[in-house]
């Protein structure tokens, strides 16, 4: 049954004051064509990607040294694409453009730290450790890494890299040793910022011991920079080449002046990494200028985003989301930095954030508005959220109901963006139109200038039917390629072997009827029992709905000559699964899917084991019921919770 009227519809006014209208009326005049919708737009922007992002560039006023003439060089080659080849600038310039006195970052760490620097005292912060990085030695193609919370101090040790021709890598403090060296030990880092600790769910947690670890076993680094925050004040004489932040700042003081390097549009600025939860991490290699259009394009155009606006995402900075939040100061926008808990204040610390700091863009996983669905919380009665325009949601599909959820009991009037891309890309082939309406259940839009289409096994293009996520023709924020990776096979791998010349992203979507996008998850987590493929979204999405069930997870168990679906459940305290519980399930999805949906078997865990950045880990469990290593436990942010999965005698019958 389809959908007669959406969740929400923008005002006139709103469209007409619209960025993304503005960008219609600029194509338009520049080069004739009809924009009359969103669809035509998007047309013009695959079939003439020239044109349309040279007037991208344009409208976001990208500073350059020089652009060149030059705009897509072997355009038939994916990959091997080249975007604006004779162009020169510095990504962090671009984020640099403001030096007043307005707030460019507010900070809450929890309930227990607060703190805010104006753009002129960012500029400043970043001219010091840039200087202090090219004091040691430090420029071109080097890598600087960070290993911080969600802090001021990683915005700025991001753009001091940035500045320089650098290359920035990070990872939340949650890693362990194993999980950072698997990182940062393959790209050989010169610098390494560090925190001496950082706070979650009230407990302060100690870092220096492992950064001790990670220094001693990482020769590459020449200095380790402690960050102080929430450590407990212990000696960092044991940190092998290790210096407080201020030592390290303290010659450079007097510094106020950035000298910024303008390089190549592909010069590396990036490194970013796969999960790994089946093998140790690929390194993805970002470049500055694919990563600042794509940024300003799905920023200003799909998010709407403007001068004065109050930006927040709760990420870690070992989550790309944190790379795409950063990128709003090239927008002009405030970045509203959280770290820790989200629960905090029984879940109301971030809404209570929104309001305190007039928030106007609040971007969170799929999984957070799930738990507080759960518990019932309801910020449109207990907060005033007027400045709110927009809330973003990623990480995993948002079932239809948590759509409903969010316009009950957040905001009626707000865009509510699913979106979905990943680190592969450092941004969305799948997202927010802010123009549009939003229908139950489905993400707006394809992005401009992404060829998205949906593939079957036979590689055909097929609408209103699951398939492959595809994008048909280059765009500038493709990675530069992998580290280690000199003829790059393993990036041809990764993308181009299922379909040659053609970007295969692993997801499992089907367009729909509104020209919308549903997913279904990863492709290669899809189920087939009885060669029917199913994706594991639609059986989430059905679980969920349970109010005895939190969270789920669900994977293929091979069993005699097929595949036999197998449901785990973490339910509330205090419950236990029984034959009542079991049948609701199965009935519930049932009768919202298909028979073949039904699991064979449904057991109850105490925990869902999960990657640093929240999701949830399909494979590692099926690796671990087909009695397979799970090799690199490091990534998961609860490894524990695997003991749940193994040895089950429930699956060996």
């Amino acid at each position: 049954m389809i959908d007669r009227t959406p969740l929400w519809k923008p005002s006139k006014a709103r469209i007409a004051a619209a960025n993304l209208t503005a960008f219609m009326h600029s194509a338009e005049r520049r080069w004739g064509v009809e924009c009359a919708d969103y669809d035509a737009l998007h047309r013009w922007s695959v079939t003439h990607p020239e044109q349309f992002w040279t007037t991208l560039w344009d409208f976001a006023g990208v500073v350059a040294e020089k652009r060149g003439e030059r705009v897509l060089a072997d355009a038939n080659k994916m990959p091997g694409a080249k975007w604006f080849p004779d162009a020169r600038l510095n990504f962090a310039e671009n984020l640099l453009r403001s030096h007043d006195t307005a707030d460019a970052l507010v900070f809450w760490g929890e309930d227990k730290v607060k703190g805010r620097a104006s753009h002129a005292e960012l500029y400043r912060a970043v001219a010091q450790t840039a200087w202090a990085l090219r004091d040691m030695g430090v420029g071109r193609g080097d890598r600087v890494a960070a290993y911080l919370p969600n802090l001021p101090a990683a915005v700025v040790a991001m753009l001091a890299t940035a500045s320089i021709g650098a290359i920035f890598s990070s990872a939340s403090p949650d890693f362990g040793v194993q999980g950072v060296l698997d990182r940062f030990g393959q790209i050989a880092p010169k610098v390494l910022f560090a925190c001496d600790g950082y706070y979650y769910n009230g407990k302060v947690i100690d870092c220096l011991g492992k950064v001790a670890e990670i220094a001693a076993r990482m020769p590459s680094l020449e200095r380790v920079v402690i960050v102080p925050y929430a450590g407990s004040g212990a000696d960092i004489a044991a940190v092998k080449h290790g210096v407080s932040l201020a030592d390290f700042l303290a010659p450079f003081a007097g510094e106020r002046e950035i000298r910024f390097e303008r390089l190549p549009f592909d010069h590396p600025l990036y490194i970013l990494y796969s999960s790994g939860t089946t093998g140790v991490p690929k390194c993805i290699v970002h470049s500055a200028g694919g990563t600042l259009l794509q940024h300003l394009k799905e920023q200003r155009l799909h998010s709407d985003i403007k001068t004065g606006d109050r930006l927040f995402y709760f990420t870690t900075c070992g989550w790309m989301m944190w790379n795409w939040l950063v990128s709003g100061l090239a927008s002009g926008a405030t970045l509203l930095l959280y770290d820790g808990s989200p629960f905090v204040g029984r879940g109301n610390i971030l809404f209570d954030y929104a309001e305190a700091e007039g928030m106007t863009h609040f971007g969170t996983s799929a999984k957070f508005i799930d738990a507080i669905a759960k518990i019932n919380l309801a910020p449109a009665k207990t907060h005033k959220l007027d400045r709110l325009r927009a809330i973003f949601s990623t990480g995993s599909p948002l079932v239809p109901e948590a759509f409903n959820y969010v316009y009950d009991s957040i905001k009626r009037d707000v865009q509510l963006a699913s979106i979905s891309g990943g680190t592969d890309i450092i941004s969305c082939f799948v997202l927010g139109n802010p123009v549009g309406p939003v229908w139950r259940g489905e993400i707006q839009c394809r992005g401009l200038g992404m060829a998205v289409e949906v593939f079957d096994e036979a590689g055909r293009p097929v609408r209103r039917t699951k398939g492959e996520l595809v994008c048909l023709k280059p765009f500038p924020s493709m990675p530069v390629g992998f580290w280690n990776d000199p003829d790059g096979r393993k990036y041809r791998a990764a993308y181009f072997e299922k379909y040659p010349g053609i970007w295969c992203h692993g997801d499992f979507i089907e367009e729909t009827a509104h020209g919308g996008f549903v997913i279904y998850g990863r492709s290669d987590a899809t189920l087939n029992p009885g060669g029917v493929r199913i994706g594991t979204a639609e059986i989430y999405r059905q679980v969920e709905k349970l109010d005895e069930v939190l969270e789920a997870l669900v994977i293929g168990q091979d069993w005699e000559k097929d595949t036999r679906v197998v449901l785990f459940v973490k339910l509330r305290e205090g419950l236990t699964l029984d034959g009542a519980l079991a049948k609701r399930i199965k009935d519930v999805i049932r009768e919202n899917t298909t028979p073949r949906h039904v699991p064979a078997k449904i057991l109850q865990v105490g925990d869902i084991p999960r990657t640093k950045s929240n999701k949830i880990v399909e494979l590692a469990v099926r690796n671990l019921v087909h009695g397979e290593p799970v090799k690199n436990v490091e990534a998961l942010a609860n490894p524990e919770a695997l003991d749940w999965f193994r040895d089950r005698p429930e699956l060996s019958c």
